[in-house]
């Protein structure tokens, strides 16, 4: 219990608390609309060199601190299961499980570092490569952690190699205490886009604002489906050749529902669709894109599914229990084995659905092109739009990937060249 309460002491939970907040300034600077280049990299420098200054009772309240502000919106999700009370348990939870992996960082870097030479140095290298290995952990599943992002929009790569030489200029300078050794960090620098891409004048990209409690109702449906296919109707109007609505937009099981099939198709002589929708599997459900062209309907499933949202990451003993008590007995979503791309008009598209969008997984191979469903409207209001706005930003500078994302609940988008296009 005295080690314990060792680590309740003002310094260390002030400290802690200020590096977490330099580095998740960048997710609610974009929030606010005050996010710029040079406030970012000032911030985000700041964080690292302070971190690493840092013991490991710091470390653990940094951790703690970063894993709720960059994750506190994930228990929003409780309030759509009627589960208010879970709410503290959650955070406390998500707090913890961060707060551990950093003070594990420190402990393992400090330990190795007392039996190296120039201890202070190997302790700062060590502790540097723990967060260059961050982004490989992935706590149940989850893998939005990825201390390069903090250079998303700044003057500084987000590349590994660019974030390798970025902690080495800084652990440069404590080691050496000589301030002017951060010049180092222009070894790092990643030039601005120079101008902003134009939306492509064929694809339009549809954003829908239907609530969690109303999406599922059976007698809203028809309303909302009207609606959806009344955007459909002004995309072709406008003379469109492709239309992206969001995730799961029909919340039915399409394959067995022949009428919304009927109604897709005849639209499809006019313009590709591209929406979300359940499809049945048998009798195993699964989270998909249907793809309506004149001659074909194509199906490509989800293949990276969320943890505990669409599939438990526990032990099946557990799994059960969990799906049993808290979501009253539902079966997890199945994923696809394969990864699928389709060509619309001659261009290949990589097919991604909200979560796996942020996913290693979905980019290899470097796809030119992907288009990205998701239903954001679990989450809002929050920042966790943002951060997955921010997540296809990376992924976008770092595989050249255009991504075209429609999304239920928060506006749709278009990134391209390292610029994110609002949808009109």
């Amino acid at each position: 219990m005295n080690k314990i309460g060792q680590y309740f002491n003002t310094f260390d939970i002030t400290r802690g608390l200020l590096i977490a907040f330099l580095l998740s300034s960048f997710i609610y600077l974009h929030y606010f609309h005050f996010s710029t280049p040079l406030i970012n990299t000032l911030l985000g420098v700041s964080g690292l060199y302070l971190l690493l200054a840092s013991g490991r009772k710091s470390w653990f309240w940094s951790g703690l601190f970063i894993g709720v502000f960059w994750f506190w919106w994930i228990i929003l999700s409780f309030k759509h299961y009627q589960m208010p009370w879970a709410i503290p348990i959650g955070l406390l939870v998500i707090a913890l499980i961060y707060g551990l992996l950093f003070w594990i960082i420190a402990y393992v870097s400090e330990t190795l570092a007392s039996k190296l030479p120039s201890q202070e140095l190997s302790i700062l290298t060590l502790k540097a490569l723990g967060l260059l290995s961050l982004s490989y952990i992935h706590p149940f599943g989850f893998d939005w952690l990825k201390p390069e992002l903090v250079f998303v929009e700044s003057y500084l790569g987000i590349e590994k190699w660019q974030f390798a030489l970025i902690l080495s200029a800084i652990i440069v300078t404590l080691s050496q205490s000589r301030p002017y050794y951060l010049f180092l960090l222009l070894l790092a620098y990643h030039p601005l886009p120079q101008k902003a891409p134009t939306a492509d004048g064929d694809i339009k990209i549809i954003s829908t604002a239907i609530p969690v409690e109303e999406k599922w109702k059976a007698s809203l449906q028809p309303q909302h489906f009207k609606g959806f296919f009344d955007q459909i109707d002004r995309a072709i109007d406008a003379g469109k050749k492709v239309v992206i609505l969001p995730e799961s937009v029909f919340p039915v099981y399409i394959n067995r529902s022949q009428e919304l099939i009927d109604q897709l198709e005849a639209r499809a002589q006019k313009i590709t669709i591209v929406t979300g929708g359940l499809f049945a599997d048998g009798n195993l459900p699964r989270n998909a894109t249907y793809i309506f062209t004149k001659d074909r309907i194509l199906v490509a499933n989800k293949v990276v599914l969320v943890p505990f949202g669409e599939s438990n990451p526990l032990p099946d003993f557990l799994s059960n229990w969990v799906n049993e008590v808290f979501y009253d007995g539902a079966v997890d979503y199945i994923a696809s084995a394969e990864i699928t791309d389709y060509t619309i008009g001659g261009r290949v598209y990589r097919n991604a659905i909200c979560f796996e969008a942020t996913s290693e997984k979905l980019y290899r191979g470097r796809p030119e092109q992907m288009i990205v469903l998701s239903n954001n409207g679990w989450f809002v209001p929050s920042t966790e739009p943002v951060l997955q706005k921010l997540l296809l930003l990376y992924y976008n500078k770092k595989y050249g990937t255009t991504i075209y994302h429609s999304i239920n609940m928060s506006p749709s988008y278009l990134i391209r060249d390292g610029i994110i296009v609002e949808a009109e």
